[in-house]
């Protein structure tokens, strides 16, 4: 590879010859360096040159004086190699010193190793240059810049071959006590310019996907030791980017659009000789294409590890235009029978082949991917990687270079009509050396004229006749109607038929309408119309196929919306080349027209007495039988109602639906459930039975029927029309005791939280049952006296002793005591003023018939009412309050007392005691 071509000229050994001049080459002296390539192969974007630290080296004269910090004054580390023409920099700086904070300089050079010095230039005596160099000065192509107080830099701007030399630095001394070195000095040499750059110019054109190579000699007389690198870059527009830069260490660094393409080997560097370096770009696209440019770059490595750029040429290689793949892309289609035509007449069965030419200036380097189409539908495709996929029984082979040919064997008609030709060219952007990266690009796609392709065949024929066979004269009878073929000619081999069925509304009809039924295609596939997707589906209607010309629609139950007139279409089918049915001809039938006279359902009930109740206890019966007309199939509901008179609210024992699900009406005792049947006994008959009949049961029982109809399987029902029976009654006498019931209250008026009891109390007269053969249903009721007139159940017992207090917005509480037989106690404890109102009891009783043996419920006993008065006590509201502010009255007083023996205690007593004289007289007249 070039690395080492480049390696060997920047680092020769001693003795060698020049790789470019052939002219011996010095030893060069320069520390030992590790060379690590630019360009990681597993980074997308390979890193940048290596740049070393900024760091200057400093050469330092250091004299102690007593162990103290001295002056320090450093310059750039040396030798300098620099290019004559080019512009040279040398720093200087002073460290450790005393006096102000800004520092002069003087800079001096020596043109021979042991002569005499001469004066450049100062930061503060304007005068102070050599006369030789006064105008070099003065021009400004010798300067001093200052960079910090104690930095400054001199500066050429132009080197010439007798600035070489020996440079001092020097600073005049600021410090009390003179210590440290004040000047240092660098060796300055300037080699003539001596790089060339001689690229070779590109082909001004490149087909896409061709590969291109860029050629560019650099070289340079090795004076001293130093290096070159090598830069490709193109040129777009006002934008340079680079491509590949070799050196100057050996390294290769990428630009970024390029260290993909490089990593995978699409671009590549070839080794020359004497200064030649190749760089090689692999597969050209239209992005390649621009003004291309070669850049020589000579460097040289100064102590310090630090690369510096001596001097660089650019030149331009020149400008490649990148021809598209689409401009040189042709494809053709022909016929093998007959190249020169684009139209092609076949018989069926005949076998067809058609030839794909595809030309291209860079063919050799294009992947096709080619693919016959049939109109716009892809029948076969090859890919590029020659697999062929085909969406048919067709064949495509590659014949040659750039030559693809399609067959297709035994065509039909179906197989008719216009084929062309669709390339696709990919070009692999991997390089050569990776063996193809894979990363394919999409260059052109071009599809060719198109070929028509025409299949002669004589169209079958055949008559139709549509008949029916079941003629409905009413609604919800069946309904079918056959299609028979006859006189079948032309039909191809393995040619089938299929039907297509429609209906049309009545003429007359606005509007006059026209729905897809069904139909049947040639492999026996059968297609619903949206109007009837859930009546076939469901079995109501159907399309059937019963001999090989017949075919035949029936309709299960016919409804007034099938009405109408109906057609069928017979199509043949036959087998193209791909082996799909396809559809060659279609003939419709004449319409035929389904309708009768609708008529009104009508339904007759007739209820009679099966089994006759005459005493209670004993079962009743009775059965209801229908009939109807202009009904057909239907389902019947069957309402089982009462009432007690002809003048009393009607009742609802029990129902049945059309689906056979009995329930239970509201006027039902939940107690008695078990004794009511319901069944249906016949096609037309429903049987009611109620056993163990009571007073309460006394009445009228009829049955209210109604019939519905369903159009089809899984859907609703739907009412068609109802009626009622005649009435049945259920009379009899039961000559069992009497009873009374009456209410009494211990006392009418409470006061708040005591209790009231209030007892109600039942006799019986008459045949009186036996205590074990006898029980009551008692229910207490309230009406309040403020806040309404709304009357509530408070509490309740029924026969079987269980019982039932009503939740209430009170807070007394209720309990129900039976005391004997005959006799129940309401008491309400912790009376309230809400309690307050009127209070009546209800009593049914039941007793156990002699006659039957069942137990009979009597009539409802309503007892008298009773007044209840919670009253308000005053004594009672006043007792706390006085007990509470007496208690509080006589407590104040003895607080008031007890603190005023207090105060007077403490606030009056006499502090100096004296002692009473004996003489009484004499304190009584000072008194």
């Amino acid at each position: 590879m070039s690395v080492m071509g480049v390696q060997a000229a920047a680092d020769p050994e001693p003795g060698a010859q020049d790789p470019h001049t052939g002219e011996p080459q010095p030893s060069p002296r320069r520390p030992a360096q590790t060379t690590r390539p630019l360009v990681n192969e597993n980074d997308e974007k390979p890193p940048p040159l290596p740049q070393p630290r900024r760091i200057v080296p400093r050469v330092q004269l250091l004299v102690s004086n007593r162990g103290c910090s001295a002056r320090v004054v450093t310059v750039s580390p040396g030798p300098l190699i620099r290019v004559e023409g080019q512009p040279v920099s040398i720093r200087c700086d002073v460290n450790e010193y005393s006096g102000p904070r800004e520092q002069d300089f003087e800079w001096m050079t020596s043109r021979e190793a042991s002569g005499a010095r001469m004066k450049i230039i100062s930061t503060f005596d304007a005068s102070y240059s050599h006369s030789s160099l006064s105008k070099r000065v003065a021009s400004g192509d010798i300067s001093v810049v200052r960079l910090e107080d104690n930095e400054v830099e001199l500066k050429i701007a132009e080197a010439k071959a007798l600035d070489a030399g020996l440079y001092w630095c020097q600073t005049p001394s600021t410090d009390s006590v003179i210590s440290g070195n004040y000047e240092a000095q660098v060796q300055l040499i300037v080699i003539p310019n001596t790089l060339s750059v001689s690229p070779q110019t590109p082909p001004q054109e490149a087909a896409e996907g061709s590969d291109l190579t860029l050629s560019c000699n650099v070289t340079r007389a090795l004076t001293q030791p130093t290096f070159l690198s090598v830069t490709w870059s193109l040129k777009s527009g006002a934008t340079s980017e680079e491509i590949l830069t070799l050196g100057p260490q050996g390294g290769v660094a990428t630009g970024a659009k390029f260290a993909r393409r490089y990593a995978d080997g699409g671009i590549r560097l070839v080794p020359g000789k004497n200064g030649l370096f190749e760089l090689v770009i692999s597969r050209v696209t239209t992005s390649d294409g621009g003004t291309y440019e070669c850049n020589g770059t000579e460097w040289t490595h100064e102590n310090g590890g630090k690369w510096i750029k001596i001097v660089e040429n650019t030149k331009e290689m020149g400008t490649v235009k990148v021809i598209p793949t689409g401009q040189s892309l042709a494809v053709r289609a022909t016929s093998s029978a007959s190249p020169s035509s684009t139209s092609l007449l076949l018989s069926p069965s005949d076998a067809l082949t058609l030839l794909c030419s595809v030309t291209a200036d860079n063919l050799q380097a294009l992947a096709l991917e080619v693919t016959w189409l049939a109109g716009d539908r892809d029948i076969v495709t090859m890919e590029r990687s020659g697999i062929v996929i085909s969406n048919t029984s067709s064949s495509l082979e590659r014949t040659g270079a750039g030559e693809y040919r399609l067959g297709v064997r035994g065509v039909s008609a179906e197989d008719g009509g216009d084929y062309t030709c669709r390339v696709r060219a990919f070009i692999d952007k991997g390089g050569k050396s990776a063996g193809g990266g894979g990363r394919w690009h999409m260059a052109a796609e071009k599809r060719s004229g198109p070929v028509t392709v025409k299949v002669s065949q004589i169209m079958p024929s055949y008559t139709l006749t549509l008949e029916p066979a079941l003629n409905p004269q009413m609604t919800a009878e069946p309904t079918e109607l056959a299609c028979h073929v006859t006189n079948v000619t032309h039909l191809p081999p393995g040619g089938r038929l299929g039907v297509t069925w429609e209906h049309t509304s009545l003429p007359g009809e606005a509007p006059q309408t026209s729905h897809h039924i069904g139909s049947l295609d040639g492999s026996g596939n059968l297609l619903l119309g949206s109007m009837y997707t859930d009546r076939l589906r469901s079995g109501v209607m159907s399309l059937t196929k019963v001999q090989p010309n017949t075919f035949k629609l029936q309709i299960i139950r016919t409804q007034e919306i099938d009405m109408g007139q109906y057609s069928c279409s017979v199509s043949a089918w036959s087998v193209n080349s791909q082996g799909d049915m396809v559809k060659i001809a279609e003939y419709k039938s004449s319409p035929m027209t389904v309708r009768w006279d609708p008529k009104r359902p009508s339904l007759n009930v007739v209820a009679k007495r099966v089994r006759e109740a005459s005493v209670g206890g004993a079962t009743f019966e009775m059965s209801c039988t229908l009939t109807t007309e202009n009904l057909g199939e239907a389902g019947y509901s069957v309402l089982i109602q009462s009432q007690e008179s002809l003048e009393s609210n009607v009742r609802t024992i029990m129902t049945l639906s059309p689906d056979n699900v009995l329930q239970h009406g509201g006027a039902t005792d939940p107690n008695r459930r078990d004794s009511l049947v319901l069944t249906k006994s016949g096609p037309a008959e429903f049987r009611f039975r109620l056993a163990g009949v009571q007073l309460s049961d006394r009445g009228f029982y009829w049955c209210d029927i109604t019939a519905w109809t369903k159009q089809q399987a899984g859907q609703t029902w739907t009412r068609a029309t109802s009626a009622e029976s005649n009435k049945v009654r259920i009379d009899f006498q039961e000559n069992g005791p009497s009873f009374s019931i009456a209410i009494q209250s211990d006392d009418t008026s409470v006061y708040p939280s005591k209790t009231a009891k209030m007892e109600c109390s039942l006799s019986v007269s008459g045949s009186s049952p036996k205590t074990d053969d006898l029980a009551y249903e008692v229910r207490w009721f309230f009406t309040r006296l403020r806040g309404g007139q709304t009357t509530t159940q408070v509490a309740s017992v029924d026969r079987f002793g269980i019982v039932k207090a009503e939740i209430r917005n009170s807070s007394s509480e209720l309990s129900v005591e039976r005391r004997d037989t005959h006799t129940y106690l309401l008491n309400i404890f912790g009376t309230h003023d809400s309690d307050s109102g009127e209070y009546y009891c209800v009593a049914t009783p039941w007793y156990l018939s002699a006659s039957t043996g069942a137990w009979t419920q009597a009539g409802e006993l309503m007892s008298s009412r009773v007044f209840l008065t919670v009253q308000f006590a005053v004594w009672d509201s006043l007792q706390l309050p006085l007990l509470y502010g007496a208690s509080a009255s006589i407590g104040v007083g003895l607080f008031s007392l007890v603190l005023g023996l207090v105060c007077a205690h403490c606030c009056c007593r006499n502090t100096t005691h004296t002692p009473r004289s004996r003489n009484k007289l004499m304190d009584l007249e000072m008194d």
